[in-house]
């Protein structure tokens, strides 16, 4: 099984957060137990500023056995359509597109989707088995 980590579930873990951490932590254990860690390229980049350099972020990312997946096309295209459906339904500037961006990648590249922002992605991605 692909899980796709979303970038809260990892700065609650490298940060460490003291209160979301250790359930961070185990969700994240439990799902390096039932298989692969992926993280795309947009949580990469949302959690360089956690990080002092590339070398440390890289190091750390190994560390926990994740392996880096790109967006292509298909998930710019999927995540597009989501976000104007969003947009149409009345959704409010609170979402941005890299939301949808992380949600779509979620969606094509893994099996489940590790966040903690579960109601947003399950209103938006219901065919992720978010965690």
């Amino acid at each position: 099984m692909i899980t796709a980590i979303d970038t809260s579930i990892l700065l609650d873990v490298f940060l460490p957060d003291e209160g979301l951490g250790p359930q961070s932590m185990r969700s994240l254990m439990h799902a390096y137990d039932r298989g692969a860690i992926l993280v795309c390229d947009l949580v990469y980049a949302e959690l360089v500023p956690a990080f002092e350099d590339r070398d440390t972020l890289d190091s750390a990312l190994r560390e926990i056995g994740a392996r880096l997946s790109p967006i292509d096309s298909v998930i710019a295209f999927e995540a597009g359509m989501r976000w104007l459906r969003y947009r149409r339904a009345g959704g409010p500037r609170k979402r941005i597109i890299i939301d949808f961006l992380i949600g779509a990648h979620a969606m094509v590249a893994s099996d489940a989707f590790l966040t903690r922002d579960r109601g947003f992605y399950e209103t938006y991605f219901p065919e992720l088995g978010t965690s």
